[in-house]
C-alpha cells in the first residue's frame, strides 16, 4: 500500500541496535534515522574529528539514498546535532562538498551527549525518491 510506511533496512550497513530502522519510505518521502560515525562492528569512525565523523556519516547517508532510490540533490531537509558548537565549521565544510550549490533546509542543535562513546554529531535527514 503506497501510503503506509515501509521500513528500509539497508544491505550493507550494520543492524539497527534499537526497534527502528534505517530509514522509512512513506510515498515518495524517505525519513533517514539519525546516522553516527560507528562502523559495523560499533566502533567509533574519526575519534576528536568532526569533520572525519561527518564524512563517514554522509557517505553512510549517501548509500541509503541511493538503496532508497535517491540522492543528495532529494534532500529536502537536514538535521545536524552536535557536543560542541566549534565543530560547526567542520561539519560545514563537508557539507558545502556534498552537497555543492544544494542547499536543503536545515536545523542544528547542540545538546548534552550522543550515543557512543566519543560521538561528536549525528545527522538526519528527509528526502524525496
Amino acid at each position: 500500500m503506497r501510503n503506509s510506511v515501509q521500513p528500509l533496512d539497508i544491505p550493507g550497513l550494520p543492524p539497527p541496535v534499537g526497534p527502528y530502522a534505517h530509514a522509512t519510505l512513506l510515498g515518495d518521502q524517505i525519513f533517514i534515522s539519525g546516522l553516527l560515525a560507528l562502523d559495523g562492528n560499533g566502533q567509533l569512525v574519526g575519534p576528536g574529528d568532526a569533520g572525519a565523523q561527518a564524512e563517514y556519516i554522509f557517505t553512510t547517508l549517501g548509500i541509503i539514498l541511493h538503496d532508497a532510490g535517491s540522492s543528495f540533490a532529494n534532500v529536502a531537509k537536514l538535521t545536524f546535532y552536535l557536543i560542541d558548537l566549534a565543530d560547526r565549521a567542520a561539519l560545514s565544510e563537508v557539507r558545502r562538498r556534498v552537497f555543492g550549490a544544494h542547499r536543503p533546509a536545515s536545523t542544528l542543535v547542540q545538546v548534552a551527549g550522543l550515543i557512543g562513546r566519543g560521538t561528536l554529531l549525528e545527522i538526519e535527514a528527509i528526502a524525496a525518491k
